[in-house]
Formats: structure tokens, sequence, C-alpha cells
């Protein structure tokens, strides 16, 4: 089995030279996480490949991850930032996966400023380019714009759509953190969206193994079954190693098969985004 974290952020400096945009929010940790931070972890914890996702602290820069692809493509994917509202983003989606290493699309709506591209259909443009070019998205929104999505999905039934971290809103612990499930769980009916169960453990208040998590994890598979339910981490967010966040799924989750724990482990994200498993 090739296990396989479907999203890991690595970043650089705010630097005169690679700056920041003014507005950016403030990164996991405090010190920049690179290519070099990264690979060893990955080793230790036996994690065969990755789907970086540049953090949206550093604004539409896709550069970082797109190199990392470019000497270990291998081992890492790219799922690269867009400024939606630009102008000159329009003439970029029909080549968008030409990029050595680009896999598809990542897309955060949840804060204030950027929540109106979904609500006020600005970035309507694009769902019918990415479909039309066969560009998946991965996509963080919130529980409150679940319906809004729901209606973009039923009008582009070929563009395929990832739900980041199950649309938890970030720094919600244990219940709290799943009072919206239902919602998420609704998008089950459509066969072209799928699940990333990323960042788990930082939803609960008990130590590893996390058990009070478990039963929601149930629900989502009950309800996303195993070829459209990605593990994950976004390991710098993270309250544990990561060899923990990848014995969480794999020892500590009875009801899951070794079938089960092949496709939601790895294969499932690979086939979803067509980065084929050697």
């Amino acid at each position: 089995m090739q296990i396989v974290d479907s999203q890991i952020h690595i970043w650089g400096a705010n630097t005169p030279e690679r700056p920041w945009p003014a507005n950016h929010h403030d990164p996991h940790r405090p010190i920049p996480y690179s290519l070099a931070d990264l690979i060893p972890e990955m080793n230790d914890a036996g994690v065969h490949r990755t789907v970086l996702v540049p953090p949206s602290w550093e604004g539409f820069r896709n550069d970082l991850a797109l190199e990392a692809a470019r000497l270990h493509p291998d081992r890492f994917g790219v799922m690269g930032q867009m400024d939606t509202v630009a102008p000159e983003s329009r003439g970029l989606i029909a080549g968008w996966r030409q990029q050595p290493g680009m896999l598809g699309l990542r897309l955060t709506f949840t804060r204030p400023h950027v929540r109106p591209i979904i609500s006020e259909g600005l970035a309507d443009w694009l769902w019918k380019d990415a479909e039309e070019a066969g560009v998946p998205i991965m996509i963080l929104i919130d529980w409150e714009q679940i319906d809004t999505f729901d209606k973009i999905v039923e009008r582009h039934p070929g563009l395929k759509f990832v739900l980041d971290h199950l649309c938890i809103p970030a720094r919600l612990k244990d219940e709290a953190a799943f009072e919206g499930l239902d919602k998420v769980l609704s998008m089950a009916k459509r066969p072209n969206v799928a699940v990333k169960a990323t960042a788990f453990p930082r939803y609960s208040t008990e130590d590893f193994p996390y058990s009070n998590l478990h039963p929601y994890l149930r629900r989502v598979y009950d309800a996303f079954g195993p070829k459209r339910l990605f593990w994950g981490t976004d390991l710098t967010s993270l309250p544990c190693n990561y060899a923990q966040a990848v014995a969480m799924f794999m020892e500590h989750i009875p009801w899951l098969t070794e079938e089960d724990k092949s496709w939601i482990m790895g294969r499932a994200v690979c086939e979803w985004l067509e980065w084929p498993l050697e």
C-alpha cells in the first residue's frame, strides 16, 4: 500500500525579495516549513507521496510547490493557487495541468473578503473553464456556504471537486466541530464531490488516537465511501506527530478494512486527481 497525504503546506520566509500579501493571515508556524523539512518526516512516517497545497498566507504563489514536484516528480504533485477575480487568470485554465507537477486548483473562500466570490458568482467563469479543461478543484468553504456550493456543483457535473477539512471552521473542537456535518454529508449525493478528512486530530481535545472523533469519521465513510474519502494531515497544523496521524487511520479505526485503507490512505486521491500510482 502506498500512503499519499492529500494536503501539506510548505512555505518560505516573508522577505522583500519574496513578499507575502499585506493582508496575509498568520502561518501555521512562525518558522518556514521547507521541502528539506518535509521529506525526512515523510520517510520516517512511511508516507510515499504528498499533494502540496501552497498556503494562502503566501498569496497566489505556486513556485515552491512546483519546484518540489520538479525535483521529486514521483513524490509530489501540486494543487495550485489562483486569483479567481484577476482578469489575467482567465487565460490560464486551458493549460493549467500542462505545468509539470500541477494536478489542479486549490481555492479558499472562507475569509470575509473572499466569501462574495462564491456568493455573488464572481468565479462562475472558472467552473465552466475548469470543467471543460478537466482541472479538478479542492475548495475550502464552511458549512454556511454549502447550499451555494451545491448549486455550482449541480450546474457542472463534469467538474471534480474536493471539500477540504470537511468544511469545519478553524479552531472548533469536539462536538462543536461537527455541528454542520449533515450539510457536508448532503453533498455525497453529487458523484463529482469528494471530501478530505484532513487535519482531523486538531478537532479533538482528547489525546491520540482521538477516539471521540471516530464516530464522525464513520458517518463520513458511510456517506461518501472509501473512494471519495481522502486521508491527509495538513501536517504543520497538527497537535501530533506525522507517525501518529498515519497510525490513527491505519491502526486505530477497527471498522476500516485493508481495502478501505488502500483507497482512503492514497489510491482514491490519486485516481481522483489523475495522478497514477506506479
